[in-house]
């Protein structure tokens, strides 16, 4: 679904254990096999489980099953078994759960949102931003992709996606409207999106040939009005929606016509919460 390179893993790996389990090694039980199983405590969407068993890879744990990432679960499910010594159980225990539970709890409200929004108007999309946690994005864009959205772009090198801070050194929206053109000539296999908070603004940039239009904080009922208004002057446009869509108002959004919402709130709520047992063989 997503590639993360083993430099990556080996560096989670090396940020919790530097050196080595002082605790299981002044027990002295390292060396005693064992077994390891997580198990969801609540409906949970899965996510990270395939980091999870690379993990375990690193440090000499084998996989016994596990369901990949995607997979939905309930309470009492078990998603993941695997055996090895107790050290290495240790060692891979903490990191495996962390990385489970925030990426499940991201993934499993996308899905959430996903499921309202398919249910209201199923050729809508959900865009989750870029805005994740800095030194998460791989989680995160994984997790939102096994929650059935999709990301809205993944950096400035992507899209030209215009906003009102670069009219604070271009001039005003006329300004803009009028390079629309050269703008797109000069990056001509890219798409032009600009955000926009006014219906005036929007008709002026459809007029001008831009190839989207990002609504920003306006309100469901005024932005049905508006993507009415705006297909017909251009009836190909992307018309997306955003600026504090969430779970509670995403239904609401789905039926004003647009095509994507763009939403930050999937990163942030409750880890899912996955109960994770040991026992010796």
């Amino acid at each position: 679904m997503l590639y993360i390179s083993d430099e990556t893993i080996d560096r989670w790996l090396k940020e919790d254990v530097p050196y080595l389990d002082l605790t299981t090694r002044t027990l002295g039980i390292g060396d005693s096999r064992g077994k390891i199983t997580f198990k969801a405590r609540e409906f949970t969407v899965l996510s990270g489980v395939e980091e999870v068993v690379r993990i375990f890879a690193k440090v000499g744990i084998t996989p016994l099953r596990f369901l990949p990432s995607g997979s939905v679960v309930n309470k009492g499910d078990v998603f993941i078994e695997a055996e090895g010594i107790a050290s290495n159980l240790h060692m891979a225990w903490k990191l495996s759960l962390n990385i489970l539970e925030y990426s499940s709890g991201i993934a499993t409200r996308t899905k959430r949102m996903v499921d309202k929004v398919k249910a209201a108007n199923p050729k809508v999309a959900v865009l989750a931003t870029r805005k994740s946690f800095p030194g998460t994005k791989e989680l995160s864009i994984k997790a939102i992709l096994a929650g059935g959205a999709f990301p809205h772009r993944l950096g400035l090198s992507e899209t030209i996606l215009v906003f009102k801070q670069h009219m604070v050194f271009l001039g005003d929206i006329k300004d803009l409207a009028q390079r629309v053109g050269d703008i797109k000539a000069h990056a001509c296999e890219k798409k032009l999106i600009v955000e926009v908070e006014s219906i005036d603004d929007a008709r002026l940039l459809a007029e001008a040939g831009v190839d989207g239009l990002q609504f920003d904080k306006i309100p469901a009922p005024l932005l049905k009005n508006i993507v009415e208004q705006i297909r017909e002057i251009n009836p190909h446009i992307t018309l997306l929606g955003a600026g504090g869509i969430n779970e509670g108002n995403i239904e609401e959004y789905a039926l004003t016509g647009i095509d994507g919402l763009v939403t930050t709130s999937v990163y942030f709520g409750k880890p899912s919460d996955i109960g994770v047992t040991m026992e010796q063989y």
